[in-house]
């Protein structure tokens, strides 16, 4: 795993059980922006679930590539 993708996955690991902001790039102009506790990493994705209306969550996963290519964006 190049350096920069292992800074990416230790900086989850750090925030592990803790809400984060998650932005996603969909289009050009457009983006949308999801608050999101980090559930697990593994050694190529991460999981985060999603808080929808209410108590409900949404569980997704992402590469670090993703960050690391700017398609989202995780802001602790």
């Amino acid at each position: 795993m190049p350096a920069a993708l292992a800074e990416i996955k230790q900086h989850l690991d750090d925030h592990i059980g803790q809400t984060v902001t998650l932005i996603t790039h969909e289009s050009r102009n457009r983006t949308i922006e999801h608050q999101a506790i980090v559930r697990e990493t593994f050694r190529s994705v991460f999981v985060l679930d999603l808080q929808q209306q209410g108590h409900e969550f949404d569980r997704a996963s992402f590469s670090y590539t993703d960050i690391l290519t700017e398609n989202i964006e995780v802001k602790y």
